[in-house]
Parts: structure tokens; C-alpha cells; sequence
């Protein structure tokens, strides 16, 4: 009833709206669009019953009212292209550099809560997988979506185990490779390579094929990296050993001088923890690399290279090795009061603190301090280990950290650990892209059967000249420069 007669009144004073200008015409029609919102709860231009799971948006610039659905806490960007001065627009866009606030997916695979320190793969909590699992099975539960049975883990380790060795024109590769190569570059490589050697990689639309794929680079990526440790020490490849489990026959792979090696049981399940803890981290750099790259339906292994490529930068899994270069510089304990105070200032960074996501303790990081305890109970306290446990008393205590969240994260300890292990700094990060391996393939074969997804392609806000003449050589002017 209210409606009608709101309606009728602005129908009856047409003819006399129309002689005002444009400017006070907009005023009136959005001072009676708000009373028929107010009055019942319509939008006028969207004829729907205002929503409780839905955002009113009101643009100032013309008037108008939209209306946008809520779903799981986000609302779609694309909704926002109906808001337009005219009908010429391309309609409004979000700006946001490095995706702070865009969810670009929906997963089902990893849960992160930042402000309660939770990390979840498949709804498991990672204290519990870090315990009781092994890097197979959450390999296995991260691309199969539930943990396995005895026998469907027994058969996924058998075809892991069928695909260890590589083609002999990959070691001819690794071979070509100057002695002081670093081995995340040659990681990087050799992956990308792999899609020379397997073409039928690129049937990405049969289920099986792909499933294929990704054992395939599951098993071959430790005899990879494994042969780029080698190589950087002038060592001959040691070949897999199928009849040792997988992170033992890693090990076995880099360490092994004359088949004498001698794994220590302890050191083993550290480095495989730290595997189960890099599993898979949501959508970070190198996984929102190897989706977008992915989305151009190009193979697994072209894709996955994007993310190796990714975690290769210092702000990724290069932050590990940050962190030792840090502690050497400190060089003792007496030190640390003088190093926070120039990171206070300004004139040095905290590496290894802080973190994108995580507002409170890293839960990785709790776990990491209690595996370097039982390392450095085999291999000796390392004298780095004293620093860095006087940073975190400090940046736990003192406010300016506290204040800002600087909790370690799991950077922090990690690189201490591989070092206690016999890795050098420059092999860290290959150690973290064989961690994260699996979750790579679980996040691309997700990105593939997602009907949202198209290929990856962000918006722009152009900032460059406008539009202007081609002028000649000859009659262009020579800037001075003093």
C-alpha cells in the first residue's frame, strides 16, 4: 500500500520533475527510493526483499541502492560491476595489491584460523598429523580428501614407489649443471623438464592421467633433489632404494657415501615432521603460482614448476636461510641487546618473526621448537640455537613485538634444524618445495575440478599517459640531462 502510493506520487509529478535540473531530478528519485527501501524493504532496483546474508551498497555518486549476497563471509567482486554512473561503464572493481583481502578460491583442503593459531588439513589439526602420521599418508589425505585405509595406503606407496627412478637424459641434464649451481635452481629445472619427458601430461581432462602425473612427480621429486645435492659436493648419484620408506630413502639418496649410510631414527622422523608441516599452507605465494599457471590447462609439471619457482624467493622459502644469515651476523648472545634495538629503529629486520596470516604463535613453530630439542639431543647443541632463543624471549616479552605480532613462525627454528642435519643453507629450500610438493598437486587437481575457475587473469587500474600521436624520430625532441 505504501509503495503505491509513494509510486503514484512520483508518476503524478513527473511533467514537473522533468523541467528541474538533472542534479536535483537524482535528489528527489533518491530521496523516495530510500522511503520505498525504509517503508518495505524493497530495493527499488533490484525488486528483491532485502536480505539478512546480503551487503546494501549505496552509491553516492548517483543514488542508487544494490544489493549484493553474502556467502561464506565474501561477496563476489563481479557482483560489484552492476554499480555504474551509466550504462557505457565497466562498472566498479576492487583494488587489492598482493591479494590481502580477495579470496580468489574456495578449497576444501587446508583450514587457517590466523588469530587462533589453527592449522587443519582436511579438518585433521596439524598436532595431530605431526604426531601420529607419515609424510605419505597426509600426502595422501591432502589429495584423496580422507586419511587411508591399510590397504589403500599400502597401494598408494607401492605406485609411489614404482616411479622413484628418472629417465638417464635427466641425469644428463642435472649433469650439464656448473658445480656451484644452487640447487633450488636445478630443483626448478629438472620439474619443468619433466614435462619434455612425459607428453601425456598434457591430457589434463582424463582423471586417471592425471593421477598419474602427480604420483609421478611425488616419487621423482626427492631422486631430484637428492641428485642436485650431489652434484653441488661433486658426489656420484646414489639411485632409490625402494625397499626403504620414502623419507629414508631420501636420505639415503643424499647422504649415502659407499652404501654405508646409517640413518639416525631420530634425525629421520624430524625431517619428515618438518615435511608433514609444510605440507600445505592455504593459499600462499607459490600456491596461488601454481594455480594460476594451472588454470591455462598447461601440464602438472609445467604448473608445479611456477610454484618451485616462487618458493625460490627470499620472502618464501628462502626465509628460513634468512634467518641463519641473521643469527651468523648477531654472532652471540651478548649481541642480541643491540641488534633488537636497531630493528627498532628501523635499521635491521627480525627475520623469521611476524607472519602474513598467522596473528598469534605460528602452531608450526611450536611444534618445529620441540623437534629442534630432540635434534640438537643427537647432534649437539648448536651455538646458533642460544641466539635465537634470546630473540624469542625478547620479541615474546617486550611490547613493541607483542604489540605487533611478531611471534616466530616457522622459519624461525627450521633452518637450525636442517643445519643440525648436515643441509646447507642454499639446499633449504629445496627441503621446503619436497614438503610442499603435495599440497601443490592437491590445490591444482582442485583448481582443475572447480567449475568457478577460468584462467587466471586480475583487473588493472591503468595509470599510464592517455592517448597520443606517433611522432617521427626526426622530429622527436632530445630531453637534457644535467
Amino acid at each position: 500500500m505504501k509503495s503505491a502510493i509513494l509510486f503514484s506520487f512520483i508518476i503524478s509529478r513527473s511533467s514537473t520533475i522533468l523541467l528541474l535540473p538533472d542534479v536535483l531530478i537524482n535528489a528527489i528519485y533518491s530521496f523516495f527510493e530510500g522511503l520505498l527501501y525504509f517503508a518495505c524493504g524493497i530495493d527499488v532496483f533490484g525488486g528483491l526483499p532485502v536480505s539478512n546474508d546480503s551487503l546494501t551498497i549505496t552509491d553516492n555518486r548517483t543514488g542508487r541502492t544494490y544489493e549484493l549476497a553474502i556467502n561464506d563471509n565474501t561477496i563476489r567482486a563481479n557482483d560489484l560491476r552492476q554499480i555504474k554512473v551509466d550504462a557505457d561503464d565497466f562498472g566498479l572493481m576492487t583494488y587489492d595489491p598482493s591479494f590481502m583481502s580477495t579470496a580468489a578460491c574456495r578449497s576444501a583442503i587446508t583450514f587457517i584460523d590466523g588469530e587462533r593459531g589453527i592449522l587443519r588439513y582436511r579438518g585433521y589439526p596439524i598436532e595431530q598429523l605431526a604426531e601420529k602420521s607419515s609424510f605419505l599418508e597426509v600426502a595422501y589425505l591432502l589429495n584423496e580428501g580422507a586419511l587411508p585405509d591399510q590397504e589403500q595406503f599400502d597401494r598408494w606407496t607401492d605406485k609411489i614407489k614404482n616411479h622413484t627412478y628418472v629417465h638417464t637424459n635427466i641425469i644428463k641434464f642435472l649433469e650439464g649443471f656448473r658445480y656451484d649451481a644452487h640447487p633450488m635452481g636445478m630443483m626448478l629445472s629438472a620439474v619443468s623438464a619433466l614435462s619434455t619427458f612425459y607428453p601425456d601430461a598434457k591430457n589434463i581432462k582424463d582423471p586417471e592421467n592425471r593421477y598419474l602425473q602427480r604420483v609421478r612427480l611425488l616419487a621423482k621429486a626427492p631422486t631430484i633433489a637428492a641428485f642436485a645435492f650431489r652434484h653441488s659436493r661433486g658426489l656420484p648419484f646414489v639411485f632409490p632404494d625402494n625397499d626403504l620408506d620414502y623419507v629414508g630413502n631420501f636420505v639415503n639418496m643424499t647422504f649415502s657415501i659407499g652404501g654405508r649410510h646409517k640413518p639416525n631414527p631420530v634425525l629421520q622422523r624430524a625431517l619428515e615432521v618438518l615435511f608433514v608441516l609444510h605440507a600445505d599452507h592455504e593459499q600462499n605465494c607459490s600456491t596461488s603460482a601454481v594455480r594460476a599457471v594451472g588454470s591455462s590447462h598447461v601440464d602438472l609439471f609445467s604448473a608445479v614448476s611456477a610454484g618451485v619457482a616462487a618458493l625460490y624467493g627470499p620472502l618464501h622459502g628462502g626465509a628460513n636461510e634468512a634467518v641463519i644469515k641473521m643469527l651468523d651476523e648477531i654472532g652471540s648472545v651478548q649481541n642480541v641487546p643491540n641488534f633488537i634495538k636497531e630493528v627498532k629503529e628501523g635499521k635491521r629486520k627480525l627475520m623469521g618473526f611476524g607472519h602474513r596470516v598467522y596473528k598469534s604463535y605460528d602452531p608450526r613453530a611450536k611444534l618445529i621448537k620441540r623437534i629442534a630439542d630432540e635434534v640438537f639431543d643427537q647432534t649437539g647443541l648448536n651455538p646458533k640455537l642460544k641466539i635465537a632463543l634470546e630473540l624469542e624471549r625478547i620479541a615474546l616479552e617486550e611490547d613493541y613485538f607483542v604489540s605487533r605480532k611478531l611471534y616466530p613462525n616457522v622459519d624461525f627454528y627450521s633452518g637450525l634444524i636442517y643445519q643440525a642435519m648436515g643441509y646447507p643453507t642454499d639446499y633449504f629450500t629445496v627441503l621446503f618445495a619436497l614438503g610442499r610438493m603435495p599440497g601443490w598437486l592437491a590445490q591444482w587437481e582442485e583448481m582443475l575440478l572447480d567449475d568457478d575457475q577460468k584462467i587466471a587473469r586480475p583487473r588493472q587500474i591503468y595509470t599510464g599517459s592517455e592517448e597520443r600521436p606517433y611522432v617521427p624520430m626526426e622530429k622527436r625532441k632530445t630531453s637534457v640531462t644535467a
